[in-house]
């Protein structure tokens, strides 16, 4: 019997979920759940139901694992716990001060209801986050660094968008490639934010706007830019459209330590990611999780987890002797 699973949210990450489950055997897409009026959303799956969020609960003995697909800023932290009651549910959580926060609400709302919930799956929160763990784990003398890109991060790129004068943007994130040079040649060195990531902007203008204007605003802004070298880029739309209409992204995690009676040998582990598309890699992961929930779920365990608390076997449509054999 197929892994019924539910989408909740019918944007990019929505419309990846739909892919990756296509490419899994053992799974099945039961519904898709959206805030619009049914309708207008078009699904590529023949015969799947498009149903209201109003409707959901009609669906609790319908649907195995339900992944949801909204924002970390207002969507999941709402939605997470409040469907935790009714699934077991898998969300892509990424917003890392309000993890434990996050982890408490769903542990409670899952565990009264006898569900599972998977929160922070993606790759950063998520495959970056283990693989810190493991490293950290195998080299406790050491020292992690984290880099991000070349990727467009859709955040930055909806912060400039919201400028006055700005018609549309993308702003890629990328590694400087000298602060990546120096930690995997194991010298540990001391970046600042500046020294490990510059900031890439490409923008479109409004008709009459101040490009001086928005150029200083966006290198100027708080928490997004002011910390970084950036470069801004106007071009137009049809450029825009053209060179820049992909999601991609990707980066490095990496931790360099000590072994021997006196530290005298050094070690790199070096985990990386190039992605042609951020959300589909990251439906990719929640896809995997979800089978996760499913096995975790029929064994019994309740509450909430993290990528940290689930066994890779879990993840995989192979049993363990095929596992053991093949892959071990």
């Amino acid at each position: 019997m197929s892994i019924r699973i539910g989408i909740m949210g019918y944007g990019n990450l929505g419309r990846g979920i739909e892919c990756a489950v296509k490419q899994n055997d053992d799974l099945e897409l039961a519904a898709v759940f959206t805030r619009r009026e049914p309708s207008t959303v078009s699904v590529m799956t023949e015969g799947v139901s498009v149903c209201s969020v109003n409707d959901i609960e009609s669906w609790k003995d319908k649907i195995d694992v339900l992944i949801l697909c909204g924002g970390s800023a207002t969507d999941l932290p709402e939605q997470t716990p409040k469907y935790a009651k009714l699934f077991n549910v898998i969300d892509s959580f990424d917003t890392h001060a309000r993890i434990p926060e996050h982890f408490a609400n769903v542990d409670a709302a899952a565990k009264e209801s006898g569900h599972i919930g998977i929160i922070s799956v993606g790759w950063d929160p998520g495959m970056f986050s283990l693989n810190r763990m493991y490293a950290n784990a195998i080299l406790p003398d050491g020292k992690d660094y984290t880099f991000w890109g070349k990727g467009v991060s859709q955040g930055h790129s909806d912060a400039i968008r919201r400028i006055e004068g700005v018609k549309n943007a993308k702003q890629y994130t990328i590694p400087v490639d000298s602060a990546l040079e120096q930690v995997r040649a194991g010298k540990n060195p001391e970046l600042t934010t500046r020294q490990k990531h510059t900031r890439e902007c490409f923008v479109v203008l409004e008709d009459g706007a101040d490009a001086a204007k928005v150029e200083e605003e966006i290198k100027t802004m708080p928490n997004y830019f002011a910390d970084y070298d950036t470069t801004v880029h106007f071009i137009s739309e049809e450029e825009l459209l053209r060179d820049h209409s992909g999601i991609p992204h990707g980066g490095f995690v990496i931790r360099t330590g000590k072994t021997g009676w006196n530290g005298e040998n050094n070690h790199v582990i070096e985990y990386s990611l190039k992605l042609d598309s951020n959300p589909e890699f990251t439906s990719s992961v929640l896809v995997a999780y979800a089978r996760a929930a499913y096995k975790m779920s029929k064994e019994g365990q309740t509450g909430c987890k993290t990528v940290f608390d689930v066994a890779p076997a879990y993840l995989s449509a192979l049993d363990g002797a095929e596992l053991r054999k093949n892959l071990l």
